[in-house]
């Protein structure tokens, strides 16, 4: 009998994973797709039947894609915004979660209430008077009207005042004790042990920033400060026949630094949002 089990928990297990690797490579097809066509002429992306294989023009695409289109100067536009951003968020929101916890002022629960109202008011919505805003303080076409709109963050917020509010508020007794204000006790205590969510917050803003392209596109208008969002439309509209190939080399070579990101980061991220649990 508890071969028989053992048996079912084996098949099972076997069964699991399988659908595990058919959903995983599903997920992944739209990427595989970007890096077979990277590496392709013109005449192999639009060959019939398609070739998903790698192709003959792996240098000329990329090369193409960093040099003849400026690629790297958009990158690197973004990488300084997005560090920015994310920078200032997860300090700002750090500031914000020590306050709404450890500190007591008039309105404290309809001031984070109303932080977390602004999560249903996407940057779309607010485009048109966010515009006026930044081009009547004189900051259109400039780094500071991609970094300093983005700055707060409700979700931020949100995660480090629930980290702390589950955090023993003996500890914020033990550093007032001991004569620790409220900078010391967040640098010292608060930060060692929050670094979980500090690398959640970390890697969600920083892929959301680098995959900015609306704003950017209507508040910049030189394209030496350009992101690599609005960089890669440009791959397209300038081309009168696009090269495809050189497109998804673009796509992929954009793709890389959230990924290295992601790598770097994944274990917070995990550990950020465990339901109740930190390893």
């Amino acid at each position: 009998m508890s071969k028989f089990h053992i048996s079912r928990k084996v098949r099972r297990e076997i069964l699991t994973h399988i659908a595990l690797i058919i959903v995983s490579f599903l997920v992944m097809t739209p990427v595989l797709f970007a890096l077979a066509k990277s590496t392709q002429t013109r005449a192999q992306v639009f060959h019939y039947p398609p070739i998903f294989g790698p192709g003959t023009a792996i240098k000329d695409n990329y090369y193409t894609a960093w040099h003849a289109f400026n690629l790297g100067m958009y990158m690197k536009n973004s990488f300084i915004v997005a560090i920015a951003v994310t920078v200032g968020k997860t300090v700002l929101s750090l500031l914000a979660g020590l306050a709404l916890v450890y500190f007591e002022f008039p309105l404290q629960e309809g001031v984070f209430y109303f932080i977390l109202f602004t999560l249903m008011m996407p940057t779309e919505i607010l485009i048109v008077a966010l515009f006026n805003l930044v081009s009547d303080l004189g900051w259109s076409n400039s780094y500071l009207a991609l970094i300093v709109p983005f700055m707060a963050s409700a979700t931020g917020v949100f995660l480090f005042r629930q980290h702390f509010a589950s955090i023993p508020s003996d500890l914020a007794d033990a550093a007032r004790v001991d004569g620790a204000g409220p900078l010391r006790f967040l640098w010292s205590i608060l930060i060692p042990i929050s670094w979980n969510a500090i690398g959640a917050l970390a890697l969600i803003q920083f892929i959301y920033v680098w995959n900015q392209y609306l704003w950017p596109l209507v508040i910049i208008r030189e394209n030496a400060k350009q992101v690599v969002q609005v960089g890669l439309r440009g791959m397209t509209a300038v081309q009168d026949v696009t090269n495809w190939g050189v497109v998804m080399a673009g796509a992929v070579l954009a793709m890389l630094p959230p990924l290295i990101v992601f790598v770097l980061l994944h274990q917070q991220f995990m550990r950020g949002f465990a339901l109740g649990q930190e390893k």
